[in-house]
């Protein structure tokens, strides 16, 4: 199969948040004198990816909490939920969760230190490359921000295309505007709900970036670091590029 295009998810991805939220989650909760296992964290960190990528339960609390505060407190009652507390005792620390999380937590951007180079290497061998978020506004900006914007030759918002990822037509959107085939195409992202199954779904070439192994055995192309696309693709006879 001849690959030409690498499309990239954005948040998760491309850009890290640094402290990692669900860093601070468990930290928080620490504080707050709960106690915990690896796997309770893990199984949060899934639920987290489920929940947010566009799943029932996400689109039901949007209609039913319309303030931030009320729609965040009430994904900290989830949360904790997953994390595996009882319903009353998610409800009494979900508020105090809520406000340290809103006073607290203070994210900075972070790009992986292997991104640039690997960028820079797909580029000179002649790929395509795009971005796909599911974020409402238009990012193109904010990529040059980052650095990351000489590298890439298209990128949509979901609120350009008027769908939602893991909808294959958000997908679609993307493969039509970069005038590309889907079995052409690698789709590299997080989140394997919206990111993998998504772009699968739509034809994509699905590869999972989980970095702290999140997805225990998921059914698909696994990488913790970006210059292992190089190595991913050659053991899937996928050929590299245009240029040697």
């Amino acid at each position: 199969m001849s690959i030409r295009a690498i499309f990239y998810d954005l948040d998760g991805t491309l850009r890290l948040n640094q402290p990692n939220s669900r860093i601070a989650f468990t930290e928080y909760a620490a504080e707050l004198g709960l106690d915990y296992s690896n796997e309770d964290c893990l199984r949060a960190a899934r639920w987290e990816h489920y929940y947010f990528a566009e799943s029932p339960e996400k689109l039901e609390d949007q209609k039913n909490y319309q303030n931030k505060e009320s729609f965040w407190t009430n994904y900290e009652y989830r949360q904790f939920i997953n994390f595996g507390l009882a319903p009353s005792l998610a409800a009494e620390l979900a508020p105090k969760m809520f406000t340290k999380m809103q006073n607290g937590y203070h994210p900075q951007d972070m790009i992986p230190s292997d991104l640039p180079g690997t960028l820079q290497t797909l580029k000179h061998r002649g790929f395509l490359l795009g971005v796909l978020s599911n974020r409402e506004n238009s990012y193109s900006e904010y990529l040059s921000e980052l650095g990351l914007g000489d590298f890439f030759d298209i990128s949509i918002s979901a609120g350009e295309a008027g769908f939602y990822k893991p909808t294959p037509e958000i997908f679609r959107y993307l493969l039509q505007k970069a005038n590309i085939s889907a079995e052409e195409s690698v789709y590299i992202g997080d989140n394997y709900y919206a990111d993998v199954v998504g772009s699968r779904n739509a034809g994509l070439f699905p590869v999972l970036y989980d970095v702290h192994g999140v997805f225990d055995s998921p059914d698909c192309p696994v990488i913790q670091q970006h210059g292992q696309i190089f190595s991913l693709l050659k053991e899937s006879n996928l050929w590299l590029g245009n240029k040697n």
